[in-house]
Parts: structure tokens; sequence; C-alpha cells
């Protein structure tokens, strides 16, 4: 199952700018709306579910600060700043208001999508905490990976040996079922950006869990490859807290 398309919102008045940052987004998959001020980003909002906005700081009218603070004060929509000024105040003062990352003019549209899918990442992350807060443990076809024990055991009951790094992994699997997960974020979500972090090292972490939970390794069912995406967890699974149990 795919990821929809993320829909990223542009507030900048250059017409020039504005019309590069949406060509270029919508050629790598994403849905672009824009607006020139204010007034035309609340109507959108209002209009349409955004997932990210870009937010220009000199715009006319009500300048970018100003419509990030009251942003923030009414939704937790990810927002990256714009500006053509790039002295450190002007940077505090976005984040200051809320704002989830700062790029200052001119940049090169591949450094504002690695950005843009950074936030995003970050957001899911913190989506996915806040779903599982208070779990203790999680099963998955007679499965059960214990958060506090750290510990996986199978369905006849026996604990099964695990490496830090892959236990850190199928429980990243096991927190989205159903999500296609690049090895890009797979990284973020367990080894973060360490000197020797690479996406080959997803790889070999996804064979080794594989030959211990898969019926048959060569015939993955449970972690599915998705070409040119990643993987994605097929298991339904059960999230156990001290209070109920949710599927999902």
């Amino acid at each position: 199952m795919n990821q929809a398309p993320p829909n990223i919102l542009v507030v900048e008045d250059d017409r020039e700018t504005r019309a590069l940052i949406a060509k270029y987004l919508r050629s790598h998959a994403c849905n672009v709306s824009t607006a020139t001020d204010g007034r035309e980003m609340a109507r959108t909002m209002n209009d349409h579910r955004v997932d990210l906005v870009i937010l220009d700081v000199m715009l006319p009218g009500e300048d970018g600060l100003s419509l990030c603070r009251k942003l923030r004060a009414e939704s937790q929509v990810p927002i990256i700043m714009l500006t053509a000024r790039g002295e450190d105040v002007d940077r505090i003062l976005g984040l200051e208001m809320g704002a989830d990352d700062y790029l200052a003019k001119p940049f090169n549209p591949r450094e504002l999508l690695a950005r843009i899918n950074a936030v995003l990442r970050r957001q899911a992350v913190a989506r996915t905490a806040s779903a599982t807060e208070g779990a203790t443990a999680l099963s998955f076809h007679g499965w059960r990976i214990d958060f506090r024990l750290r510990e996986l055991r199978n369905p006849d009951g026996a604990r099964v040996a695990m490496t830090s790094a892959e236990f850190d992994l199928l429980r990243a699997f096991c927190e989205r079922p159903g999500r296609v997960l690049s090895r890009d974020s797979l990284l973020d979500l367990t080894q973060g950006r360490n000197a020797g972090s690479f996406e080959r090292s997803i790889d070999v972490l996804v064979s080794r869990i594989r030959r211990k939970i898969e019926p048959d390794p060569q015939e993955a069912s449970m972690i599915k490859t998705v070409r040119s995406g990643g993987y994605v967890f097929t298991p339904h699974v059960e999230v156990t807290s001290t209070n109920s149990k949710t599927r999902f």
C-alpha cells in the first residue's frame, strides 16, 4: 500500500519563485497548491487538506513571521520558512514563531525537497509515538515483541535472540503496518544519522529479521520489498497497553 502524495501549500508572492517551486515539487510526486499572501493561504487551507506549508517571510500585507505565529497557534501543520535574508536573527525568529525548518534564498530545489521529506518523516514519527503511547507490547501472527523487556517471542512462546538493531527495526515495522517505509526513513527511525549509518545496512537487517520470523525467508510474506520504495510490514498488529488492546 503506497503512501498518498503529500499536499504542499507554497505561499510566495514572487511569481517566478512560486512557479519554480511548484513545478519541481509536482515533478517529484507532490500535490501542490499556491498562494500569494495570507488571505489566499487561509482560503486554501480552509478548502483543502494541507500536509506542509512553505511560507515566505517577505509577503505583501501580513508578513510570513506573523502568519507563522497565527498558524502555529491553531494548527500543527509543518512549516518551512523561506527568506531572501540569511541572517541568524531571521532564522531564529522563524523557529521561535513555530517554524519546523528554515531555508534562505537562493536555494537548490533539491535541498528544499530534502527538507520537506525530513520534516514529514519527523512528523510521522511523532504521530506514531503518540498513537502507541502506553503500549507495552505488540503482537502479530502469534509473535510478541515486548518493549519493556526488549525481547521477541515466537508463537510457541520461545524467546528469539535479536540484536539491538534488529529489535529497533522490527519495532519500527510493527508500529507502522501497511505503510511503505523507505530505507532512508527507516534509518531515521532506528539508527539516526550516525557516521556509520547507510541505506544498505537496512537491507542487511531486514534479511536477518526475515530469517527469524518468516516461514520462508526467500518468499517473504510479512516484510515485503517494494520496488523503488523500500519495505512494507503486512501483518495486522495488536497494540497491548495497560488499559486496552487495539488492532491496526
